[in-house]
């Protein structure tokens, strides 16, 4: 088994090394603190894929807040997404705060639609999206865009940051874009 998420890499491309990661997330850092560091904000970081990111995040922002998270999914370790699945729902009380929702990825965004809508019905004072990355293509869910987002990518099959791969790769340093004979 490890031996095929071996080959996975070996086949990959790298689309971000590290280096260009880390310089979006200083980007990124410095937009929502522009836009919310005198608001009181939570992070709202989305499970599993948002925790790099959350993590590297909120290190570079330099104003009180507070973090949460939710984890809901569509993919459950596989490269093509179903019905959504709810896993756990954020426990802080988001009633009239600033809400920053935090994901690795912005693909298609019938998950982040999903828990927009819920949390919209929290009541935040204001709600705004951040994404690592934002894949292009014509198929996203109407309505659905990132507020921040760090690094864009072309309609592939991405890992890495967060990002993974079947459950595995999510920890690769970088944004590597696998080879589409091992997305099957």
């Amino acid at each position: 088994m490890l031996e095929d998420f071996k080959g996975v890499q070996e086949r990959a491309r790298c689309l971000y090394n590290e280096a260009k990661v880390e310089a979006a997330l200083d980007r990124l850092a410095a937009e929502i603190g522009a836009a919310f560091g005198d608001a009181d904000p939570v992070l709202l970081c989305v499970m599993n894929g948002g925790l790099i990111m959350t993590g590297k995040l909120a290190t570079r922002l330099n104003f009180p807040l507070q973090i949460d998270y939710l984890h809901a999914t569509r993919y459950r370790d596989r490269t093509r997404g179903s019905d959504l699945e709810w896993k756990r729902h954020p426990q802080l009380d988001l009633s009239g705060r600033a809400v920053v929702i935090l994901d690795d990825i912005l693909d298609e965004g019938a998950t982040l639609a999903a828990i927009i809508d819920h949390v919209k019905e929290l009541n935040p004072s204001r709600m705004a999206v951040a994404v690592l990355v934002d894949k292009l293509h014509d198929r996203k869910t109407p309505g659905v865009k990132a507020d921040f987002v760090g690094l864009e990518v072309e309609d592939l099959y991405v890992y890495g940051y967060g990002m993974d791969f079947k459950g595995y790769l999510r920890n690769a340093p970088g944004i590597f874009a696998a080879d589409p004979r091992d997305c099957d």
